[in-house]
């Protein structure tokens, strides 16, 4: 008797999960980056969101690889190092029935792009905005980012002695609607958030926490970067990375767990509970004052305000995107050229 296979599940738009992955990743094993990823994949498929539909954005950066591992189907733009939210903004005036991801790092969001970030936060450009945060470049051997922790401890930059700047408060400083913090370990929470990003009609800020694997060799090591780069002799340049396991967790709602990182660091994690509400935005303020001073990571929906007009509704774009309005409706004709001349 001949084994049946089991059906393979579709979602209603009668695609496969399989069908919204991208390329095979290039980033080190046990990247939180690839989790965010796998996340990015499932909900799209869950909530049966057309590839065809759906616009990637990013600037530079390990982070900002990532928009090539999943929905190869869709649109896609990797610009300049910090300019992806300018890139957002003249996408969704185009068309503003895409559905915009945007991914940036902590360094390409905080660092260079800080300013970038507020102004598309101010406009409530419609576009789900996910921060990858690892707290250092690591792309370009991991140097401190903006998002490093004060006195944290790094081989090749030294103690960092500058107070880290917090995404979720950032983003609450400039009235951003949506403001959620998770970390790549918590596959669930991470889903949730992004379903809830995704249905929110301005710009939704997620800070996910994604511990970088990289950095983690000892000055004393034979195999290290110091001593190798003092005993080299170089024939070509390029870098290995140990394979390392993804780091996962599991806590329920209102407790906190303390995780190790593969350098042997710790991340306290403190996951609200129904005691906070999202809609009090000076509460959510004084809550990430509170976790910084204790040294924690808030997670969950910190901030929400669904009564902000985004970008679009507040330019009264028509219902029919720009990029597809025929050239009569986008260029004035000649004697509205005119009139306008004589008003002058």
């Amino acid at each position: 008797m001949a084994i049946q296979e089991p059906p393979i599940k579709v979602n209603r738009l009668g695609l496969t999960r399989d069908d919204y992955k991208g390329r095979p990743s290039t980033l080190c094993k046990g990247c939180g980056h690839d989790s965010i990823s796998q996340r990015i994949i499932s909900v799209a498929y869950d909530l049966n969101l057309n590839p065809t539909q759906i616009i990637k954005l990013s600037g530079i950066g390990c982070s900002s690889k990532t928009p090539a591992y999943f929905i190869s189907q869709s649109h896609g733009f990797n610009g300049l190092h910090g300019r992806m939210p300018s890139m957002a903004t003249g996408a969704m005036m185009a068309n503003h029935t895409l559905t915009a991801i945007g991914i940036s790092g902590d360094g390409d969001a905080m660092s260079i792009g800080i300013g970038q970030f507020k102004h598309m936060v101010r406009r409530n450009v419609p576009v789900v905005f996910i921060v990858e945060n690892n707290g250092v470049y690591g792309l370009t051997k991991g140097q401190f980012s903006a998002t490093a922790d004060l006195d944290q401890e790094l081989k090749y930059a030294g103690r960092n002695e500058l107070p880290p700047i917090d995404v979720c408060h950032e983003a609450l400083v400039a009235d951003c609607g949506f403001v959620a913090r998770s970390f790549a370990g918590d596959p669930r929470q991470v889903e949730t958030l992004l379903k809830a990003a995704l249905s929110h009609r301005g710009t939704a800020v997620l800070d996910i926490i994604s511990p970088c694997v990289t950095f983690n060799d000892h000055d004393d090591s034979t195999k290290s970067y110091a001593y190798g780069k003092a005993h080299e002799q170089v024939i070509s340049d390029f870098g290995f990375v140990a394979p390392q396991e993804e780091i996962t967790v599991e806590y329920e709602p209102g407790t906190t767990v303390e995780v190790e990182m593969h350098d042997g660091s710790h991340v306290i994690l403190r996951k609200l509970d129904e005691k906070h509400d999202p809609r009090d935005r000076y509460g959510a303020m004084k809550l990430l004052d509170e976790a910084h001073r204790k040294q924690e990571f808030i997670t969950g929906l910190i901030y929400l305000n669904e009564d902000r007009p985004s970008l679009p509704e507040l330019e009264h774009l028509p219902q029919v995107p720009l990029a597809r309005l025929p050239e009569d409706k986008l260029r004035p004709s000649r004697e509205a050229l005119a009139k306008v001349m004589r008003e002058l």
